[in-house]
């Protein structure tokens, strides 16, 4: 497998991947207990999330990408599919806008990076973050060719990646 088919197989295994969400140790607040949130949908749209350790991303897919690897840094991951009868398109480009709260309600802005991978786009944002602290995202999507954003809102308790 060259190079940049692993690259393209990290990056798509980050975006549908639900699996990861024992090794980054999410803790899910009470409302989550029942709808274990990963993603909402909005009609024929549906946006998935997930917020998993930096340090988790290969260091050379950390590289292309130009991703910080921490283990204080969490990547928040966002993506849009579309239904349309059987067909669900893979991830689909679109203005994403976000802002990460904790319980002290310092707010930070996320910077999300647009990844595209063949037909699959994805934004990442990194956020730094002290062991155990919980942040509140509220994130707005816009698909291209839609005027009115998508909101989503999700808590995560976010750990330091142990070495």
């Amino acid at each position: 497998m060259n190079l940049r088919h692993f690259c393209r197989w990290a990056c798509v295994a980050l975006l549908l991947s639900s699996g990861l969400a024992w090794a980054q140790k999410e803790i899910p607040t009470a409302r989550e207990l029942d709808k274990s949130e990963r993603s909402k949908t909005f009609g024929s749209y549906t946006v998935h999330f997930s917020v998993f350790n930096s340090a988790f991303v290969p260091p050379a897919v950390a590289e292309i990408y130009q991703i910080n690897r921490a283990r204080n840094q969490v990547l928040v991951n966002i993506s849009v599919t579309e239904t349309k009868g059987d067909q669900t398109s893979l991830g689909l480009p679109a203005k994403v806008t976000g802002t990460a709260k904790n319980l002290i309600q310092q707010l930070q802005t996320l910077d999300f990076k647009t990844i595209s991978e063949g037909d699959a786009t994805y934004y990442i944002a990194p956020l730094r973050h002290t062991n155990e602290e919980v942040y509140n995202f509220a994130i707005e999507v816009t698909p291209e060719g839609t005027a009115r954003p998508l909101e989503v809102t999700f808590s995560r308790k976010l750990y330091v990646q142990e070495d």
